[in-house]
């Protein structure tokens, strides 16, 4: 299960740089200012939480559980907060009926940067 979730983590890293360059070139002129300001916090999201769960996943101190936990939470948080953000940036996927998605995403982040916190708080270092 840790081979795979670094596994996914490691493609949703390429995934994320491939997506932040073609925003900056094939997008740049396809999507209005807003959309395209939105597509980049989706990529901004997705680049800094695939690097928290590499860096997590290094941490001596954090017991196997916290690390596992937390990588998957914030995939999860990936999927649902720069994914849905992408589908809306694209106008693959209407805001109106999805409205309820990124938010859940975002606290998922939230969730697993506290449990990460309550990690390192009960670490023995």
């Amino acid at each position: 299960m840790y081979k795979k979730t670094l596994t996914v983590t490691a493609f949703f890293g390429a995934i994320a740089i491939i997506l932040g360059a073609l925003g900056a070139h094939a997008l740049k002129d396809k999507l209005d200012p807003v959309d395209l300001a939105n597509y980049k916090t989706a990529v901004f999201y997705q680049i800094i939480h695939v690097i928290g769960i590499l860096a997590i996943n290094n941490f001596r101190q954090l017991s196997f559980y916290i690390k596992i936990m937390v990588s998957h939470i914030f995939l999860t948080g990936i999927v649902l907060f720069s994914g849905s953000i992408y589908a809306i940036s694209l106008g693959w996927l209407s805001a109106k009926k999805i409205w309820f998605i990124p938010p859940f995403g975002g606290f998922m982040f939230i969730v697993g940067w506290l449990i990460l916190g309550f990690g390192f708080w009960q670490s023995r270092d």
